[in-house]
């Protein structure tokens, strides 16, 4: 089973449609329940693998799937001399985002707008850098988001790709199935209410594409220089990649 093929909802809209719909639902609560799952982890691994663009910074960043700007935030901080640009599917999501950017005073540094990552609303070569956090594996075509990414980055870009991942060791391997399948969706469901979408969520960790099938996937879009880092036991894994220079 394809990560396309897994849907929040399997009530026949195309997927695009449905995470929307997931995000918007979700959007309120989403980075409580984010600290509350991941036990504030996922701020750690933001941080690290911002760092690795911290050695060449981009004048311009692109943030795909920024949701409620967590990682766009961050690299405003981390970044100082970069313009960071966000785009998400959800409305819902990036109403939150904006309110934070706001309490950040980061508004002149930050712009978020709706968009589908499938279909980049901005020219081919636009940015030095591109972002994504947790995000990928919510694409109707990973294929076709990966192509679009490396399409707006300037040669000799560099994207850096967050993305929850199964540990290939045990015993990690089995708790963290357990975690998955068992624990998060009862945990998500009790502090949200909602629980086909934090159904959707493991499901689509579950069958993501990863470690050299991801790689495979960056060559296969157009990038070079791709590598891979395990983080915590292999539960997050960062890829890391760069457009071809002229």
């Amino acid at each position: 089973m394809s990560v396309e093929s897994i849907t929040p909802y399997n009530n026949g809209q195309r997927k695009r449609e449905q995470i929307t719909q997931a995000f918007d639902v979700l959007a309120h609560r989403y980075d409580r329940l984010n600290r509350c799952l991941s036990l504030g982890i996922d701020l750690h691994w933001r941080r690290r693998a911002l760092r690795h663009l911290q050695a060449n910074p981009p004048a311009r960043l692109l943030d795909v799937a920024t949701g409620t700007a967590d990682l766009a935030i961050m690299a405003a901080h981390m970044l100082p001399q970069t313009h960071v640009t966000g785009i998400d599917l959800s409305e819902s999501m990036l109403t939150v985002g904006r309110d934070k950017v706001q309490a950040a005073g980061l508004e002149k540094r930050i712009t978020l707008a709706q968009g589908d990552c499938l279909a980049l609303p901005y020219a081919e070569g636009s940015f030095d850098a591109a972002t994504a956090a947790f995000g990928v594996r919510n694409f109707e075509s990973l294929p076709a988001g990966l192509a679009e990414l490396r399409r707006v980055l300037k040669p000799g870009g560099n994207a850096v790709i967050l993305e929850l991942s199964r540990p290939e060791r045990q015993p990690a391997q089995t708790l963290f199935r357990f975690y998955m399948r068992v624990l998060m969706p009862f945990i998500g469901r009790c502090l949200s209410g909602h629980a086909r979408e934090y159904r959707y969520l493991p499901a689509s960790i579950e069958h993501v594409p990863q470690g050299e099938a991801m790689l495979a996937l960056l060559r296969d879009a157009g990038f070079t220089a791709c590598r891979l880092e395990r983080y915590t036991l292999g539960v997050c894994t960062c890829y890391t990649a760069r457009t071809p220079s002229p």
